[in-house]
């Protein structure tokens, strides 16, 4: 059974700093697209970042180039995204989600929120 954990959510004062990790049981990391999304309230969740299963390419929302990274330790089956210089917009619900094929797998979810 597949099952993606979040933690490493909380309230930060703006211009702080977080690191959300994704604990994967039941699949191997490096075989799936791995990404956050995030959805603020009163808003469609969106894509923040994501990283290619074999060769760790990442990609980024313009609003997080430069802040945020994402990064997988494939060993311990787990996602990272670190977050640099929160800003109050950043305040969402962040989600792992990880893709191969047609198989697609969603956390529950850890809450960020940034107080200004």
């Amino acid at each position: 059974q597949v099952q993606l954990v979040e933690s490493g959510g909380g309230l930060v004062q703006s211009g702080g700093s977080l690191r959300l990790s994704c604990a994967a049981k039941g699949l191997t990391v490096s075989h799936y697209l791995m990404s956050w999304y995030r959805q603020a309230p009163g808003k469609e969740r969106e894509l923040v970042a994501s990283i290619s299963a074999g060769d760790d390419t990442t990609g980024y929302a313009d609003s997080v180039k430069g802040r945020f990274t994402i990064s997988r330790d494939n060993a311990n089956s787990l996602l990272y995204l670190r977050m640099n210089s929160l800003k109050p917009e950043d305040t969402a619900v962040y989600y792992c989600n990880a893709v191969s094929g047609f198989n697609g797998h969603w956390g529950q979810g850890t809450q960020v929120t940034v107080s200004s």
